[in-house]
């Protein structure tokens, strides 16, 4: 069926991982009759979780698109990796979404992941559900669940749910506040309406004057209504709650079971009613043609222009996934790249179900679908009528944060995990890779180790290589100290012409990080025409420093006399003479081996303040100072050597539990202390047995 804007739900399912939302979206679909059977992560028949690595490892990796029919409304389910290192496919689906459901557990209430996602949909000014997920377990909790979330945003939550337990703790079935009716689980999902227990009918009074309050304060009408001691309408609760849920100043709280399909439908219903559709949602920022950037409207009527959010590739090809923000869009159409300039053919469109793609003729604003073979199309591009070319706010990546070197197990398939890499970051645009001339070494940045495994499993089931991981080298530099005078002297004798040469050099601490070559020779000492070989040689020289072939950086030196032949001189002569003359004369200008050094920002809460400066301070850091940001976290700035931040992703996550982040960037080089000169040196002395 086509829906029009107006029935549609785009709603992105966050939470920390293992909370239950892959479940929660299968449970979803099958009491709408999405599907036949109800998936089990664990089994790896879920509809969300398709791909190989998400079957082998039981979790989500990729954000998957749920479609859902109900009540006359389509819900395009996005379901999200709950684990850190797959932020990047949480923020592909919070660009398109235009509400969230929080999905939190009865065992253990805010998570970090759900702190984390709260964060992220206050940022966005995103309307939010939370959602306490399996209340039927062994040990759960959902009063302590639900304090936790009091406790943390205070009156914005409003329980529309709340459940019924039996004698045991075992929760039966669940009370429907704004409806003041119960229901227990029925057989494949279904609800069965009860009568709401005597001693369940205070709770329900209470909770029901609660969120009669909740929805006084989203008016001043309804405040002088409430305060009258008038009851509400049924309508103008709805009007309220939908009100309060819009401007992010009320919080619904639902709960239930996926399993047994308790609480799914009275979700399904809180997200219908209540939630934003793509025209009430938060408009996107876009920049058009004259570069003016204002926010871009959400209308059925409009031209078309879609947002490319993912890429997926699979055995059959490649998918675009769009959201379409106006008018609608079919096979065939012509529509411009905004980012390349280009008029891209939009290929045959589909409705994707997890892995499924079902062709349709037409996508209509506000839904969401795949076009298919968009070869030029990146994540993150918009399509637009060449009408009204229009640029949209670019997807808010993080920075790689964590760097790995990456070699094949066989010698010669360099070439092979370069072309696997290229085509999986199409894919994953939260990581890069270069090869680092300097350490002659292939090096992947990202979010983390996890990413990383992942990426290593990818090269050898789609792409045949097999390949290890390993720390980067790190790039360090030389230079001298004290100034030396030294002679290079090249002479040869072979039958025929010889080979002569002849330079006193002058080498000393420069300004410049360049080499900077002078010459004072006088007399004619050394023809000037053999000055341009003495500086090549120089520049080919300082490539490779004395005392761990690193480059040599801040040295000024000078040709300030010598000898020649008239007939046994070269070019090539004068070339090799000052490269003798270098050799010979760095290790007595005092070399010293220079270590980079990053600026680092680390974003904490307060309480592991303690932990993360010991453990920077362990690393040679030197905290520079501390600023809180406006969201109750402290800024720690420090500059911290390269050398000791290979791990600092895992050890920061460890350290907050996930709640840190931090940025990292070059900022200079410095003389390295004793003990991390003698390990460099004899890293570099091990790194080049090895290569011999």
């Amino acid at each position: 069926m086509s829906y029009s804007a107006q029935n549609i739900r785009n709603v992105c399912l966050l939470g920390h991982g293992g909370n239950g939302k892959t479940t929660l979206a299968e449970s979803m679909l099958y009491v709408t009759g999405g599907t036949d059977r109800l998936g089990n992560p664990v089994d790896g028949n879920t509809t969300c979780d398709y791909d190989p690595e998400e079957i082998r490892r039981q979790i989500s990796i990729g954000a998957a698109i749920a479609p859902v029919e109900y009540n006359g409304c389509k819900i395009n389910i996005l379901d999200t990796p709950g684990y850190f290192d797959f932020v990047g496919e949480v923020i592909q689906a919070l660009q398109v979404a235009d509400s969230a459901v929080i999905v939190c557990s009865a065992k253990g209430g805010m998570s970090v992941g759900a702190e984390k996602a709260w964060k992220m949909c206050q940022q966005r000014k995103l309307p939010r559900v939370l959602y306490i997920s399996k209340t039927d377990e062994d040990n759960s909790d959902y009063n302590a669940a639900f304090n936790t979330l009091r406790e943390r945003f205070g009156k914005n939550i409003a329980p529309l749910v709340a459940p019924i337990w039996d004698e045991n703790k075992k929760v039966i079935g669940i009370i429907d506040v704004l409806h003041k009716r119960a229901f227990e689980a029925g057989p494949k999902g279904s609800r069965v309406e009860i009568d709401v227990p005597e001693d369940k009918k205070p709770v329900l009074d209470e909770l029901y004057d609660a969120l009669k309050e909740s929805v006084a304060e989203t008016s001043e009408e309804f405040m002088e209504k409430y305060f009258g001691g008038e009851d509400f309408t049924y309508a103008e609760m709805i009007h309220g709650l939908r009100q309060g849920v819009r401007d992010c100043s009320l919080i619904p709280v639902v709960c239930g079971s996926a399993f047994s399909g308790l609480g799914t439908r009275m979700l399904l219903d809180t997200i219908v009613e209540l939630l934003p559709s793509p025209l009430e949602g938060r408009p996107l920022m876009g920049e058009n043609e004259a570069g003016e950037v204002d926010e871009f409207v959400a209308s059925p009527g409009a031209l078309p222009c879609a947002l490319v959010f993912k890429t997926f590739t699979d055995q059959y090809g490649k998918y675009s996934y769009v959201k379409v923000l106006s008018g609608s869009i079919k096979p065939d159409m012509q529509m411009v790249d905004s980012r390349t300039g280009a008029t891209e053919k939009l290929g045959r469109l589909y409705v994707m179900k997890g892995k499924k793609a079902d062709e349709v003729k037409e996508l209509q604003c506000g839904d969401i679908g795949a076009i298919a073979k968009m070869d030029k199309v990146k994540t993150g591009d918009t399509l637009c009528d060449p009408r009204k070319v229009v640029k949209l706010e670019p997807l808010p990546f993080p920075e790689p944060c964590y760097s790995v070197a990456i070699v094949p197990k066989t010698k010669g398939q360099e070439d092979k995990i370069a072309a696997g890499l290229t085509r999986l970051n199409e894919e994953d645009r939260t990581f890069n890779w270069v090869n680092n001339a300097e350490t002659r070494q292939m090096v992947i940045s990202g979010t983390g180790d996890m990413q990383m495994d992942v990426i290593l499993s990818r090269l050898k089931n789609r792409f045949g290589v097999d390949a290890e991981l390993s720390e980067p080298r790190v790039a360090y530099r030389e230079k001298i100290r004290k100034k030396v005078e030294v002679q290079g002297r090249h002479k040869k004798q072979t039958g025929g012409h010889g080979q002569f040469g002849d330079v006193w050099m002058r080498f000393e601490p420069g300004e410049s990080e360049e080499l900077e070559f002078c010459e004072e020779v006088v007399g004619g000492a050394v023809p000037k025409n053999y000055f341009p070989a003495v500086e090549k040689g120089m520049r080919e020289a300082v490539v490779h420093g004395v005392l761990a072939g690193y480059p040599v950086v801040n040295l000024k030196a000078t040709l300030f006399d010598g000898s020649y032949h008239p007939v046994d001189s070269s070019e090539m002569a004068f070339k090799t003479a000052v490269q003798l003359a270098y050799k010979a004369g760095m290790p007595q200008a005092s070399p010293v081996l220079l270590e980079p050094i990053g600026e680092l920002k680390v974003t904490i809460p307060d309480s592991y303040m303690g932990d993360v400066i010991g453990d920077l301070n362990k690393r040679r850091g030197r905290v520079m100072g501390m600023n809180p940001d406006g969201e109750g976290n402290q800024v720690v700035e420090a500059e911290v050597p390269m050398a000791e931040m290979g791990r600092y992703a895992i050890d920061l996550r460890s350290m907050t539990q996930g709640r840190g982040s931090f940025t990292f960037h070059f900022v200079r080089y410095e003389e390295a202390p004793p003990a991390a000169q003698e390990k460099a040196i004899a890293e570099a002395k091990a790194m080049q047995d090895e290569d011999n």
